[in-house]
């Protein structure tokens, strides 16, 4: 209800504005926008070749201020979110952030995210999709304070070989600043926390401030950046760099299962790659009894990179054996501009997961036909692209 008492209809609200949308907005040449979590997100500004080319050869800025952000505090956090994820939070030690995953009590995926340890009882978990209503029915009994923090945070991802040194001429002192650490500085009338994390595969950072100090944030950057390449990108050239990357996205790659309509679509961490994130020795948490018969029994599906023929994305395509029986579905796929391979992130039965004999059904638009290509795929170790500048400390100049 409104303050008039009448009743919101979220299909006639507009599109909320991130508090860097008058800079985004400016720099929007082709208009083209996309709605992620209820906020109007730029998709690309002006040329997509470009945009993925400052990701991977300068400096690239990507408004996160759209990410679903959590406040978790009090003398239980920690063992509340032991409780709640995968990873060993008591290994996360303050200053410290880790990316990590949780499942609903029949071990299925409802979200990834990355975890950040503010204080020593203070953390703030980050992700795609709001899960308000679970964390606190998962916090029943222990003493801790959860709060939805989106709206009271401006957040940047700034990515690329050179944004170290962007940050370095923005008068930021990150040379000690090691991957998944972060450190606060003095920042306007407020404060500045950037932390080394990233979505790219590559050297990156993101930053977090007021919504206040947005604005005097972007142009700080590009005051910094203008001899570094620095220039903004929307989620499709950040899609392709993720992909390069080897990472999952909620509702690209796995449905979360809290909005799963098809038994047959639910995936565990074991069956979207993410088993490395578990810790079995910790105790107890959320699905650990049924991901443990799933360990015991085999997945019935896998999460694999792929290699596929040609150079038309295969995105959505079916994947059979021997051009025969369906084994699998590609979740995400690119032409990679970078490393000039057709590239794709794929769901297949486990038992074909060798990748013999696995072809690649693709649709695509030729001069306003559909022509059906039947390529072959070939499964690759994943991540298709890192690079050692990612963990190297203090970066490399530029």
């Amino acid at each position: 209800m409104n303050q008039a008492g009448n009743p919101l209809r979220h299909y006639k609200t507009p599109l909320l504005k991130t508090p860097f949308h008058p800079r985004t907005e400016a720099a929007s040449r082709l208009w083209s926008w996309g709605n992620w979590g209820g906020y109007a997100t730029v998709l690309t500004y002006d040329d997509l070749a470009m945009e993925h080319s400052a990701i991977r050869n300068s400096a690239s800025v990507y408004d996160l201020c759209p990410m679903i952000k959590y406040r978790i505090e009090g003398p239980e956090a920690a063992a509340f979110l032991n409780r709640l994820t995968l990873r060993n939070v008591a290994k996360l030690s303050v200053g410290g952030v880790h990316y990590t995953a949780w499942t609903d009590d029949a071990g299925h995926l409802l979200d990834d995210g990355t975890l950040f340890r503010l204080a020593e009882n203070r953390y703030r978990l980050c992700c795609q999709d709001r899960h308000l209503n679970w964390l606190q029915d998962s916090a029943f009994g222990f003493d801790v304070t959860i709060t939805e923090e989106t709206e009271e945070i401006a957040a940047l991802s700034l990515q690329g070989p050179t944004s170290a040194e962007v940050l370095r001429r923005a008068g930021f002192a990150i040379d000690g600043l090691k991957p998944f650490r972060m450190a606060e500085f003095p920042f306007g009338k407020g404060k500045l926390m950037i932390s080394r994390t990233g979505f790219t595969g590559d050297l990156g950072y993101e930053l977090w401030t007021t919504p206040d100090l947005a604005l005097t944030l972007w142009d700080t950057l590009f005051e910094a950046g203008h001899l570094h390449g620095l220039r903004p990108v929307g989620t499709e050239a950040l899609n392709i760099a993720r992909l390069e990357a080897g990472f999952i996205i909620t509702g690209m790659d796995f449905t979360a299962a809290d909005t799963c309509l098809r038994e047959d679509r639910l995936r565990s961490p074991l069956e979207a790659g993410l088993g490395w994130l578990i810790d079995w020795d910790k105790g107890h948490f959320t699905g650990k009894a049924a991901l443990l018969r799933q360990k015991q029994a085999g997945t019935k599906w896998s999460l694999v990179g792929l290699e596929v023929g040609g150079n038309v994305p295969a995105e959505g395509a079916i994947l059979y054996h021997d051009k025969k029986h369906e084994v699998g579905v590609i979740t995400g796929a690119c032409w990679s501009p970078f490393l000039k391979r057709n590239i794709a992130l794929a769901q297949i039965l486990t038992k074909h997961e060798g990748g013999a004999n696995i072809w690649a059904e693709i649709y695509a638009l030729r001069e306003l036909h559909y022509e059906k290509l039947m390529m072959p795929a070939r499964v690759v170790e994943r991540p298709f692209f890192t690079h050692d500048r990612r963990r190297a400390t203090p970066p490399g100049r530029f």
